[in-house]
């Protein structure tokens, strides 16, 4: 079982993971996920959790104490942890690296906010023997926090583990998981489903033949044109 925590000052920002597939694949056993506050492990009367940056700059930064105190509650040194901290300045989040997720025994995401986590949680954790630090963007983009990051990268991650989805082949021939010439990786060809006309549209008339052969032939260009568009943009 893949095992989640999600680290945030909003919680309840992350309901949406009990929902649709991820609330039964977590019924189902096949995935735990925890959230937790992060102004649990702090001890003035705010709950304060970021001060302002050593050089000068506007905005603030999200101290490392009450990270390092969240993220050692949730661990011991037996674990073998993937902490995945979510900022714009991360490694771009892609199909492979959701695969490489789903086979992962624990994930740790850090959803910072402000101008981002004090660099040194990274740098400590990446010093530990049982850790792997991963920086995370989903894209050339800022958001208002790591939340909503997190919740594209698990829900990613979690459709690869088997049995999540109801019909497992549907993983074959999704968008980034289809291969062209020299290896390419191809978005999904369209789809269509009933009725055979609608507003004047008609479905591709090889759909309709029955000839598989065909079929395969036709969704393999249309996915190598849709990819080619795509890269011309």
């Amino acid at each position: 079982m893949l095992q989640i925590d999600v680290i945030s000052i909003f919680p309840e920002y992350l309901s949406p993971l009990k929902l649709s597939l991820l609330g039964k694949a977590q019924d189902k056993g096949l995935v735990s996920i925890n959230i937790h506050d992060l102004r649990d492990q702090t001890n003035d009367v705010h709950k304060s959790v970021d001060d302002t940056p050593y050089g000068g700059g506007a905005g603030m930064v999200m101290t490392a104490e009450p990270w390092a105190a969240a993220i050692d509650q949730i661990t011991n040194d037996q674990d073998e942890v993937d902490l995945i901290i979510l900022t714009p300045a991360g490694e771009k989040f892609n199909q492979k690296m959701a695969e490489t997720f789903a086979n992962k025994s624990h994930l740790i995401f850090a959803c910072g906010r402000y101008e981002g986590i004090d660099a040194r949680v990274g740098e400590y954790y990446a010093g530990k023997s049982n850790f792997k630090i991963h920086q995370v963007s989903i894209g050339d983009y800022v958001l208002g926090g790591g939340e909503v990051a997190a919740m594209v990268i698990i829900e990613a991650t979690t459709r690869l583990i088997p049995g999540v989805l109801g019909n497992p082949d549907s993983l074959k021939e999704e968008s980034h998981s289809i291969t062209g010439a020299n290896d390419e990786v191809l978005v999904e060809y369209p789809n269509y489903t009933k009725p055979a006309s609608w507003r004047g549209l008609e479905v591709p008339e090889v759909l309709l033949s029955g000839n598989h052969g065909e079929i395969a032939k036709w969704r393999k260009a249309q996915a190598e044109r849709r990819t080619q568009q795509l890269n011309k943009e």
